[in-house]
């Protein structure tokens, strides 16, 4: 009943429930204790609705946004509370009495101090907006950007300003228990001096030097940067900010470019949740600014996804534009009629360059290149298992999905009897369940069947260390351990410290430390070393969270049992058996028809039968029926070995550069043998003129 009540509150844990609930039954307390009229009541329910109103604050409840769209927002509660203590003045038989005018005014005083207090808090942010947010570009030299104001002034300033209410809802209520008007005014005049001085504290952040420079100065700026970094690939992306993980796998591949890289975001959300990075990152949320950068030296722009707001970048015909994705699947996102709009689309290997021609969306084959996937340089080749360790299995299902498709996921009619059959086998391996981050967010029954598969799981791994034939290497643990603490130690040492006040002082101190971030690089990897020692090799493991990352977890295990996902054609990537399952009951032929990835898997039912297939590959990979099929479903998905995918890549990037320098070679030609009547500006964009016009007009030409 508490779980479908969270889930209903759409609230995060059974703590946030509770105080919703004291929260909402507080107030109608606080009315009862103010007609009865009793001031321990009141006071106590004030305190309840106080402390239950702060923690939901603190802990970003979705249910204080609802309250905010049926106007029971935060002003709102806090007015209601404070009307209740004059009602409550007033049936103790106050109303004569000057204290309770006293608390009218001081109450009326205080709101008339929030108007400033909104409208100051609402400027400096305002001001402090940059209309170009950057990351590794050095805006300092060339503008001046002063630092934020102090974070205590605008952190959560509403919910500040509103509790400076608190010093004179106690003083009257101690001033009405002890008829003493004197404490009474006492705390009234500490409210109305904190929100005061609180105001007034804010005045200077809005005037002169405490802001940037205005939307002119800073683009002209950017642009000045721009000319002198001349940037030659770019890297564009626009997206929601759940979305980040589509720019965030290519950043690693942009770092290794031979050519000047530069990655250009639409939406600050992107930017947040960017991971560290040392390419120049350039953040434009306005059409018109980006519109009027000057980008004259990029030859290559990079597309991660296809969204509407590519046209902005598109339009410009002195780059050529590339689609480069965010994964290699079967899934309909990978043959978006939409790619037809580039000039090139990018493929890991055959397979992608298949889909196009069998989805016949206009995407014509001589436009298709294929270049591998940088990304997958982690993965290692497997060479068998080593003799002195067992087996290890990786259980890595996809989440559930927006629909109730069985195929979607194999946790809810597979999951436990893949598990039971895993962590029973004879002879045994080791069970690694890592499953999609996004598992039992949208089902309750894929959350119950992920806990039924993680109790599963823990059951196993305990019966095993009690097992006296499994044996443990303490000193070994216990020196992993240390290891990790010193590591985690370090890390959070270099991460600490590292946020800046706001967007504008991000800006100006972006430049990342280039020995931090590969200290921070070299730690993870040991991290991750020392993690697999922390733990015994025969220990069942339940892995959640972003640490140790998926494709740890494949160089760790031998096999990996999965459902159809980007994460089956990752792994191909290492050369392993690997099993799919059949969660809808296509058929084995049916299934291998309608997915590339799995025609050199073994293909699994719901009651995972056939998972004997897997772990005698595992245990012989000499007699492995299905390894040839492997290699060559590797070479058809992602490509050859060698040449390497980063250097592929790098080929295509610097062939598609020179057709776009002959383009505009040729262009300059056409423009001196027509004459004067041909405006330059036709055929090369220039840089930034105006920052202001019609987007859509712009877009539409």
């Amino acid at each position: 009943m508490i779980s479908t009540a969270i889930r209903v509150a759409r609230v995060g844990s059974a703590a946030e429930l509770a105080a919703a609930a004291l929260m909402m039954l507080g107030f109608p307390c606080l009315m009862l204790a103010a007609l009865v009229p009793s001031i321990p009541a009141f006071a106590a329910a004030a305190a309840v609705t106080y402390l239950a109103d702060h923690y939901l604050h603190r802990k970003g409840s979705y249910l204080i946004n609802r309250l905010s769209k049926v106007r029971a927002g935060l002003s709102i509660r806090f007015l209601i509370r404070q009307l209740l203590l004059i009602l409550l003045l007033a049936r103790l038989s106050l109303a004569d009495n000057l204290i309770y005018y006293g608390a009218i005014a001081c109450f009326i005083a205080f709101y008339g101090l929030q108007a400033p207090h909104g409208a100051l808090t609402t400027m400096i942010r305002n001001r402090r907006r940059m209309p170009v947010a950057t990351r590794n570009v050095d805006l300092a030299s060339r503008i001046r950007i002063p630092d934020a104001p102090p974070r205590v002034l605008l952190h959560r300033a509403a919910e500040k300003m509103l509790h400076l209410d608190l010093a004179a809802v106690v003083g009257i209520l101690t001033g009405a228990a002890l008829e003493s008007a004197a404490v009474g005014y006492a705390g009234i005049g500490v409210t109305l001096v904190l929100s005061t001085l609180y105001v007034l504290a804010l005045v200077p952040c809005v005037r002169g030097r405490k802001t940037p420079p205005n939307a002119e100065k800073v683009l002209d700026a950017v642009d000045d940067w721009l000319r002198e970094y001349r940037p030659e690939t770019v890297l564009y992306f626009s997206g929601s900010k759940d979305s980040a993980y589509q720019v965030n796998m290519w950043l690693e591949t942009m770092e290794q470019l031979d050519t000047r890289p530069l990655i250009i975001l639409r939406e600050r959300a992107i930017l947040n949740n960017l991971a560290p990075t040392t390419v120049p990152v350039i953040c434009v949320p306005g059409g018109v600014h980006l519109m009027n950068m000057d980008l004259s030296t990029v030859r290559v722009a990079l597309y991660a996804a296809n969204v509407g707001k590519n046209i902005h970048m598109l339009r410009v015909p002195t780059m050529k534009h590339v689609f480069i994705g965010h994964g290699d699947s079967d899934k309909l996102a990978s043959v978006n009629p939409f790619s037809k709009v580039y000039d090139e689309v990018w493929t890991a290997g055959r397979a992608g360059r298949d889909r196009y021609a069998i989805a016949d969306v206009g995407v014509r084959d001589e436009d298709i290149v294929e270049v591998g996937r940088p990304q997958l340089a982690p993965i290692r080749t497997w060479q068998g298992v080593p003799g002195d360790r067992m087996p290890t299995i990786l259980y890595a299902p996809t989440w559930e999905g927006w629909d109730d498709n069985p195929g979607n996921t194999s946790i809810l009619l597979a999951g436990e009897n893949i598990v039971k059959k895993l962590v029973t086998a004879d002879p045994a391996v080791r069970v690694l369940y890592k499953p999609h981050p996004f598992t039992g967010t949208r089902s309750p029954q894929a959350k119950a069947a992920h806990q039924r598969i993680t109790a599963l799981v823990e059951k196993a791994a305990a019966e095993r260390a009690a097992d006296a034939r499994f044996t443990v290497d303490t000193a070994a643990q216990t020196q992993a351990r240390a290891e990790l603490a010193r590591i985690e130690a370090r890390l959070a040492e270099l991460s600490g410290g590292t946020e800046k006040g706001d967007e504008a002082e991000a800006t100006r101190d972006g430049l990342i430390d280039v020995a931090r971030h590969e200290e921070i690089a070299r730690l993870r990897a040991e991290w991750n070393a020392a993690y697999w020692r922390s733990f015994p090799d025969w220990e069942h493991r339940v892995i959640t969270g972003s640490e140790p990352r998926l494709y740890d977890c494949f160089n760790v295990s031998d096999a990996m049992v999965s459902d159809i996902s980007s994460v089956v054609s990752d792994f191909i990537a290492s050369g392993k058996p690997y099993a799919v399952t059949d969660s809808a009951e296509l058929g084995v032929e049916e299934f291998k028809r309608q997915n590339t990835a799995v025609r050199a898997a073994v293909i699994l039912s719901n009651g995972a039968a056939e998972l004997d297939a897997l772990l005698d590959a595992v245990r012989n990979p000499a007699a492995d029926p299905l390894a040839e099929d492997r290699r060559e479903l590797k070479r058809y998905l992602l490509g050859p070995d060698e040449p390497k995918s980063i250097d592929q890549f790098n080929t295509a990037v610097a062939q598609l550069a020179l057709k776009a320098e002959t383009r505009n070679l040729g262009q300059e030609s056409r423009i001196t043998v027509g004459g004067p009547d041909v405006e330059l500006a036709d055929a090369l964009p220039g840089q930034r003129t105006s920052t202001t016009g019609d987007t859509d007009g712009i877009a539409a030409g």
